[in-house]
Order: structure tokens, then C-alpha cells, then sequence
């Protein structure tokens, strides 16, 4: 009688043999590292602009378009920087100026304006939303002509005020932002207002607002990028050089016949640094904000 060999191997429930767990470790280990090598020559795409920026700033003049650049943190040359802090002071006083009003303004007309679209019953509420929105995909460009034309009528060319007033009646992103940030709360947090006698306005500033500080800081850091970085508003409607602003003290390194790449690479440093600061500091927050309520209906 012939023997017949027995396989007393485990049968595997749902059929097929499965990869050992060291292999499918191994594999995955892999994946990763291939992940991380990815992602870290993505973050050197994006750094490689910014690190040129520093290394042109600390180079002299005759040596900023030398090939290879060389690395100028060895031998630092401050000739550049102490140029732009000679000549921007002012420009960059101005910008601080005009980015403090358009956050501290736009903060609070944006969680008005998003509190009674999200929380408030009121007629014609929705169509009015959807004016707004609509109004945020015309070009900032199309409004200069007729701005001009209205402020030159009441006098405010030549002043900070165009660069603001604006801004922080119309804030349309910061407006749909704070929205859908109001929107994520729970009602039971006014129903507990009111029975403890809050009025509705209190109800906004001591319990609703506190809840969308992410938000804040997402509407806080856009103002801000859109003001520091505005140039066709104070090319347009300021004329004194006392009431420049920094993008504007930048283009002046520059004319159609030379450009002068130092300076206006330190110049570029020096106006980079408060908005690198400042994200470092609220990037929890800001992502919490973009992340959380940008999508709710």
C-alpha cells in the first residue's frame, strides 16, 4: 500500500498563502523610505529659492551672477543689508502700518459679516452670501480705474487710505472663512447663552468667537500676506516717497537698464523674515483654521 504524503502545512482562511509579516515589514519600511526620500527633495525644491535669496544678499555686487555661486555664509558680505536698512525704514514702517489695519479690521468685520451669514435668520440672507461669493472671482485689478476716480474725489489719494478702507469693508475670503468656521459649531452653545440671558452680541464675542480662533489665524495670516505683498496699490495711489511701502522700495533696485541683484535680494530677505516669523508662530492654528471650515455647507 503506497504512502501518501500529508501536507500539514495551516490552511489559510480566504484562500492563497499569505506573505510572511517580516516581508510585508520589509516592504513597507521601504515604501516609506522611498516616501521620505521623495518628500525631502520636494522640501529642497521649495527651500532652493529661498537659500539663493540669502546666499545673492551676502554676496558683493560684481560676484552675485558668478557660476558656481559659491557659498556666501562662509564669508558673509553685509554691504547689502546695511543698503536696504539705509533706505527702507520708512517703506517698512508703512507696511506694518497698513498690515495692522487691514488685520485688526478685517478680523472684525470678517467674523461680523460670518457670524450673521452662519447664525442669523434673516431674509434674503442666502442670495446675499451668494452675491458675495461671486464678487470674490471678479480681478482685484477691474476695481483700480473706478476706485481711483472715487478716491481722487474725495481727496484720499496720496493718503493710506485706499490701501485699507477697502480691504477691510469687502473682506470676501475672510467673510466665507469665519462662515464656515461659525457654521462647525454646535447650537447648543447659544441655547446655553440665552438661558443664562446673554444677548446676542455677547453671545458672539465671549462664547463664539473664542470657539474659531483657528480660523482668526487663517484670516489674520491672508490679510496679512495680502497687504505686506500689495503693489498696484501703492503704485497706483501713493506718490510721496514718504508713504511708500516696501514692495515699492524694492522695484526702486530696479529700472529697465540694470538691477541691482544685491540689494534687492537683502531687501527681499529683510521683507520675508516677519512673514516666515509670524507663521511659525500661528501654524497651528492657521492650519486648524484652513483645514476645519473650509468645507462645511
Amino acid at each position: 500500500m503506497t504512502d501518501l504524503a500529508v501536507d500539514d502545512r495551516p490552511v489559510l482562511a480566504g484562500g492563497g498563502d499569505r506573505k510572511p509579516p517580516a516581508q510585508a515589514k520589509r516592504r513597507f519600511q521601504g515604501r516609506r523610505i522611498i516616501l521620505m526620500i521623495f518628500l525631502i527633495l520636494l522640501a529642497l525644491s521649495f527651500l532652493t529659492p529661498a537659500l539663493w535669496m540669502l546666499n545673492t544678499s551676502l554676496r558683493p555686487e560684481e560676484h552675485v551672477m558668478d557660476f558656481p555661486p559659491g557659498f556666501a555664509l562662509s564669508h558673509p558680505q553685509w554691504g547689502n543689508y546695511t543698503t536696504v536698512l539705509r533706505n527702507m525704514p520708512v517703506y517698512f514702517l508703512n507696511s506694518v502700518k497698513l498690515a495692522v489695519l487691514n488685520v485688526v479690521g478685517g478680523l472684525i468685520v470678517s467674523s461680523l459679516a460670518g457670524y450673521a451669514f452662519a447664525r442669523l435668520t434673516w431674509k434674503g440672507r442666502d442670495a446675499l452670501f451668494g452675491i458675495v461669493l461671486v464678487t470674490a472671482i471678479v480681478p482685484n485689478i477691474i476695481y483700480l480705474l473706478p476706485q481711483y476716480i472715487l478716491f481722487q474725489k474725495i481727496g484720499w489719494i496720496d493718503t493710506l487710505f485706499p490701501l485699507w478702507v477697502p480691504r477691510v469693508l469687502t473682506p470676501v475670503f475672510g467673510t466665507f472663512l469665519m462662515r464656515q468656521a461659525f457654521k462647525t459649531l454646535p447650537a447648543g452653545l447659544e441655547e446655553a447663552a440665552q438661558v443664562d440671558g446673554a444677548s446676542t452680541f455677547r453671545t458672539f464675542l465671549t462664547i463664539m468667537v473664542p470657539q474659531t480662533k483657528p480660523a482668526l489665524a487663517a484670516v489674520a495670516m491672508f490679510t496679512f500676506l495680502d497687504s505686506w505683498n500689495d503693489l498696484f496699490g501703492p503704485l497706483i495711489f501713493l506718490t510721496s516717497p514718504d508713504k511708500q511701502t516696501l514692495p515699492i522700495g524694492l522695484a526702486q533696485f530696479q529700472n529697465e537698464f540694470y538691477t541691482q541683484v544685491g540689494p534687492l535680494m537683502a531687501g527681499a530677505t529683510v521683507t520675508v523674515v516677519p512673514v516666515f516669523i509670524i507663521f511659525l508662530l500661528a501654524q497651528r492654528y492657521f492650519i486648524q483654521g484652513v483645514t476645519g471650515s473650509g468645507f462645511k455647507g
